[in-house]
């Protein structure tokens, strides 16, 4: 496969998918994002818009865009034509779908998915597959001009930044004694369902033909199609950078009406905000207003239930956690409400699985567990992670009971959770068949991981800014980063 081609668009072509050499291709893509992010730096829009010309109509964007919307959880949903791209044959064919002319984006289907709380639903557009493998390649261009120009305290859907990052700038702004006593939190009201057309149009840094045609696509529902006048869909994989878009400037905004003494912070996490503030009636009279007026501009408005100004003492909620000042101490903790979501979810799934062998419900399990317990092993988790042990082991036990109601405590214990091997006992084990003979697998215990403190992104990294480049090398490495070549904010 022909890789060295410094610029332009390669016409190069492959026997096979798998056949692929991935590091050239992505190498040559981010050569070209880095191109565009300097250009925005510099304020050459005009060839920011060449730049992202190019990049939209290059072979190996294409590529990397066939490769995303196909190796993502969703690759097997199709849209409202049933159609996924899922062999070898249909990826290459999808090349020649990637194009501008003559492009026609067809409705999104749209499905209701369960919130958070477990009861209300909300509305999710799936697009086709074409529409998917467009926005992930206008995504490759939109990228570099949105993380060049987006706040420095925005943490949601934007490369290499995290919950974690959020989190940790939340310690930074609570922490001190002198900090500010008061939050606002923000909740913007049907985020992506209310943003404006026209708004959107005017100010998003992209192709406007290509934006307006997705803006514009309706969708079906229950084979009805429906007209979109505001919003986007949220499963668009270019949703969440244009609402970063939307949002930027919210910083400024709020700066222009305060004073340092304010001590007024903002952070944010796609539609989730927090603002800090030395007084409630800064948060209330200042703060507040200049808010609705930035958002009342794009279409949007603040959910007057959900947004609330608590005072540090009290503690806030934001993200999964609970940030909260004790005695002029802050601990940041896994929020009861997450933490009993979680229980829930893991004994919904043993109650649905009476009879699977033990390995299977291991296997199931451990998934879950390892994902929830290293969202929350950078901050206050301790006790937390012993009460989630000790739930998981009394509903275990309860599974063990509920399979041999005629058998002896003892006897269950002995069979699924002794193991003189393992310290501490009291974890669910079983026996497997492996290559090398039988093996035994055990259920991940959330007190086994190791808490350590996130070291916090710098602000202005960005990852498409070649000055950063040794910096976010040494981020991936996990080294603990101590550099004083660049600033620190």
């Amino acid at each position: 496969m022909t890789v060295n081609i410094p610029t332009g668009a390669p016409t190069a072509q492959f026997q096979s998918w798998n056949s692929i050499k991935w590091d050239p291709i992505e190498k040559h893509v981010k050569r070209l994002q880095m191109r565009i992010a300097k250009a925005t730096r510099e304020g050459r829009y005009g060839k920011v818009k060449s730049l992202q010309w190019l990049l939209t109509h290059s072979y190996y964007a294409k590529l990397l865009a066939i490769k995303r919307v196909t190796s993502n959880s969703g690759a097997k949903t199709p849209g409202v034509d049933g159609i996924v791209w899922n062999t070898s044959t249909h990826k290459k064919e999808a090349i020649n779908l990637l194009k501008r002319k003559g492009y026609q984006p067809q409705p999104l289907r749209r499905v209701h998915i369960l919130k958070k709380d477990g009861k209300s639903k909300r509305p999710l557009g799936i697009p086709v597959m074409q529409c998917r493998g467009l926005q992930a390649l206008y995504l490759l261009a939109l990228e570099p001009v949105a993380e060049t120009l987006s706040d420095q305290h925005s943490y949601g859907f934007r490369p290499k930044r995290s919950c974690a990052d959020a989190i940790e700038q939340c310690f930074n702004i609570f922490s001190r004694k002198t900090s500010a006593k008061y939050v606002l939190e923000g909740d913007i009201k049907s985020c992506f369902d209310m943003i404006s057309h026209k708004w959107l149009l005017e100010h998003a840094p992209m192709d406007k033909i290509i934006l307006e045609k997705w803006l514009k696509c309706g969708y079906m529902d229950k084979g009805t199609i429906y007209p979109t006048l505001l919003g986007f869909p949220q499963g668009g994989i270019a949703s969440p950078t244009l609402l970063n878009l939307t949002l930027k400037g919210l910083d400024a905004k709020i700066a222009s009406v305060t004073k340092t003494r304010d001590k007024v912070n903002l952070v944010v996490y796609a539609d989730d905000f927090i603002v800090s503030g030395n007084s409630k009636d800064v948060l209330e009279d200042k703060v507040k207003p200049a808010i609705e007026e930035f958002l009342k501009e794009r279409g949007l408005e603040l959910s007057e239930k959900k947004t609330v100004i608590t005072s540090i003492d009290k503690g806030f909620d934001f993200l999964g956690f609970n940030i909260r000042k004790y005695k002029d101490k802050l601990l940041i903790k896994p929020s009861k409400k997450n933490v009993n979501t979680f229980l829930r979810n893991i004994r919904d799934i043993i109650k649905s699985y009476p009879t699977c062998k033990t390995e299977n419900l291991i296997y199931m399990l451990n998934p879950k567990i390892r994902g929830w317990v290293n969202y929350f092993r950078h901050v206050v988790s301790k006790d937390t992670f012993q009460y989630v042990d000790c739930q998981i082991f009394l509903m275990i036990w309860q599974w063990a009971c509920r399979r041999h109601p005629n058998r002896s405590k003892e006897w269950i214990y002995n069979k699924y959770f002794l193991n003189p091997m393992l310290r501490p006992r009291g974890i669910l084990r079983a026996k497997v068949s492996g290559t090398k003979g039988k093996k035994v697998v055990t259920l991940i215990r959330a007190t086994t991981t190791l808490i350590r403190r996130h070291i916090k992104i710098k602000a202005n990294a960005n990852p498409f800014d070649p000055a950063f480049k040794s910096y976010f090398k040494r981020r991936d490495m996990k080294v603990n980063i101590k550099d004083d070549a660049l600033p620190i904010f």
